[in-house]
């Protein structure tokens, strides 16, 4: 049985809005991870990982999302762009927590089931370390900084203070009963602890490594995240279906929120706008604006939703170009350019029309401009399309055949541009050599 974890009874076309970022939640029944759009509010993915996950981390530039499977000892990478599992890593037994280093170098993992924490070089994407910690780790967040990892052992009532330069323990700081959720707050000055085992979060100084308060809040409080702008914590109450508000300037409690059955984990938007509860019970989250603590939507997931957290980066298209062209251009005779238009970025292209145009330098004269799907017109040397662009995937290309003018000499330089589709605009330029000895050969 998953410490702190109380499982229900019985099991009871996608939105894209490209300036919101997207929220993953594991759903511990389902073995699968459901991604929800934070503009909407809707899932717009279900993942399949490995058995019962529970903890899901984003690295700091959105790109992957680490899920520790706590039924099957491994940790599923999913590649935010396409939203599907691009590895797994084998941790230790009953993996938990994760978290990922600031620089994203390395990922965390607390595992429950043996007593360790396996440190991931998501570069290679293998287990680099394993460190001891205390009894049934649960929790784990890192500090601003990069230099330390906090650990909760929900079962010898203490934290474990991990120095991340030689992954060894520094410091063992005792808490309150069953430790369990962990945050530190931006400034790395304190962390926040949920011990679910009594109904306070303690807090801890990291200068001294030492409780400097404990606050109450609700029965088996879980989860605990902290705001962006570090003045509130937001920690799940398991046994009270409600969320406490903690004002870290006086460590009071200034708020408390109803929401679903059995409020597990817990994250904060990257603008702190809302914070995003994972009810157990109810296979739903629950959406609490911060600026007056209420809840302003719940959305159905999974089976019994646990880890939940928001990715930092925003998911949005990325639209590049090339231009290129084969051999030299001759004097007096034709030559032709390829451009091609993809998309490199997280998000597809939304919906608005994507536009070409090309500039031809002193020396070259269009002939012609055309391509799949594209709405060209060769007097302006503009192309434009509507239609969606994945990540990863590019427009068929654009073909512009050119006349070289006689007394064309030297290298002439074109230049293409692409803009629209939900992102900025994107230059091509291709230096072309006019190569005069070309006109005189003869076969």
């Amino acid at each position: 049985m998953v410490a702190g974890l109380v499982l229900p009874a019985a099991a009871s076309s996608q939105a894209w809005a490209a300036t919101s970022p997207n929220a993953y939640v594991a759903n511990f029944e389902s073995n699968s991870v459901s991604v929800i759009n934070t503009g909407t509010n809707t899932v717009i993915a279900t993942i399949g990982v490995g058995s019962s996950p529970f903890g899901v981390a984003v690295a700091p530039n959105g790109a992957h999302a680490y899920v520790a499977n706590f039924g099957s000892n491994n940790v599923s990478v999913i590649d935010t762009a396409s939203n599907t599992v691009t590895a797994t890593v084998g941790v230790g037994s009953g993996p938990r927590g994760v978290a990922v280093t600031p620089d994203g170098a390395h990922v965390y993992v607390a595992n429950q089931g043996d007593n360790t924490v396996s440190v991931i070089d998501t570069a290679t994407n293998t287990v680099i370390a394993t460190v001891g910690v205390g009894a049934a780790p649960t929790g784990v967040a890192v500090t601003p900084d990069g230099a330390h990892v906090y650990v909760t052992n929900a079962q010898s009532n203490n934290v474990s203070v991990i120095e991340t330069a030689t992954n060894t323990v520094t410091a063992t700081v005792g808490v309150g009963a069953n430790p369990e959720g962990v945050a530190i707050t931006p400034d790395g000055a304190h962390v926040y602890v949920t011990d679910a085992g009594s109904t306070v979060v303690s807090v801890i100084e990291t200068a001294t490594n030492t409780v400097t308060a404990t606050i109450g809040v609700g029965n088996s409080p879980a989860g605990v995240a902290i705001t962006p702008d570090g003045a509130h914590a937001y920690v799940s109450n398991e046994g009270s279906n409600s969320v406490s508000v903690i004002e870290t300037a006086t460590n009071t409690v200034t708020a408390t929120v109803g929401v679903g059955a059995n409020p597990l984990g817990v994250a904060v938007a990257p603008n702190g706008a809302h914070a995003y509860v994972t009810n157990v019970n109810s296979n739903s989250v629950s959406v609490i604006a911060t600026a007056t603590n209420t809840v302003t939507a719940t959305v159905g997931v999974g089976v019994s939703p646990t880890g939940v957290a928001v990715n930092p980066v925003s998911p949005a298209p990325s639209l590049t170009i090339t231009k290129t062209h084969t051999g030299n251009f001759t004097p007096g005779r034709q030559g032709t350019y390829t451009i091609t238009v993809g998309n490199n970025g997280t998000a597809p292209t939304d919906g608005t029309t994507v536009t070409v145009h090309d500039t031809l330098p002193a020396g070259l004269t269009a002939i012609n401009i055309s391509g799949s799907g594209w709405r060209c017109t060769t007097r302006t040397l503009t192309c434009t399309r509507s239609d969606v662009l994945n990540p990863g995937n590019a427009y068929p290309p654009i073909t512009l055949r050119v006349r070289v003018a006689r007394t064309a000499t030297g290298t002439l330089t074109n230049t293409a541009t692409v803009s629209g589709g939900g992102d900025g605009t994107a230059t091509a330029t291709d230096p072309t050599v006019i190569d005069p000895c070309d006109h005189h050969h003869h076969w």
